[in-house]
């Protein structure tokens, strides 16, 4: 049974890190708002991310960095701040979560699996955003960020609630910004 726990609290740690990809401060509102509920338990270095003043922060920060995405060409701005803050708050996400880890393994899984899939989902779709800021001069980046922030919520709320589910529906995400990226960069290559 403890295994069982481990994992689906690993699962908990890379959806929540993965999903900052896309908005960094939803999953940091969700995990926030589920460890001062009780339904996650947080390690004791990083158990600050449970209190009031952080949920008032990341409500905050949430509500702004929802609104400026839906900002032409400010939202290609932000993807520039917002890449080294997705990898930072993937690896704080997963260290918070994996509570019953060594300290080595706790930040290296923090390290690769937080940060690196965070990172993944972050420069993937900047990609696809900038493609679309060449293509539509900014006009369908609001299309896009609605979808951004739509993955970002439901991942959340489900890797909290059903953290088997928010895998599933990541790995499909993942899927869908792959094959994105992938077409959106053999057009690029294409035009002479």
């Amino acid at each position: 049974m403890v295994l069982v726990d481990t994992l689906l609290v690993l699962i908990l740690g890379l959806c929540l890190s993965a999903t900052s990809g896309f908005r960094v401060f939803v999953p940091m509102l969700g995990l926030s708002i589920a460890a001062l509920t009780g339904h996650v338990t947080l390690s004791p270095e990083l158990a600050w991310i449970g209190t009031q003043p952080a949920l008032i922060a990341f409500s905050t920060a949430t509500v702004l960095e929802i609104g400026a995405y839906y900002i032409p060409w400010v939202d290609n701005l932000l993807d520039t701040i917002a890449t080294p803050a997705a990898f930072i708050a993937g690896t704080v996400i997963m260290a918070s979560v994996a509570v019953d880890l060594s300290p080595f393994l706790q930040w290296s899984l923090a390290l690769i699996a937080g940060g690196g899939s965070a990172s993944f989902f972050q420069l993937a779709t900047a990609g696809i955003r900038a493609g679309s800021t060449a293509a539509t001069g900014g006009l369908a980046n609001p299309v896009f960020s609605t979808l951004e922030l739509g993955g970002s919520l439901i991942v959340t709320i489900l890797a909290i609630v059903l953290p088997v589910a928010g895998l599933i529906v990541l790995l499909g995400i993942a899927y869908f910004v792959i094959t994105r990226a992938r077409r959106i960069s053999s057009r690029s290559a294409a035009r002479p």
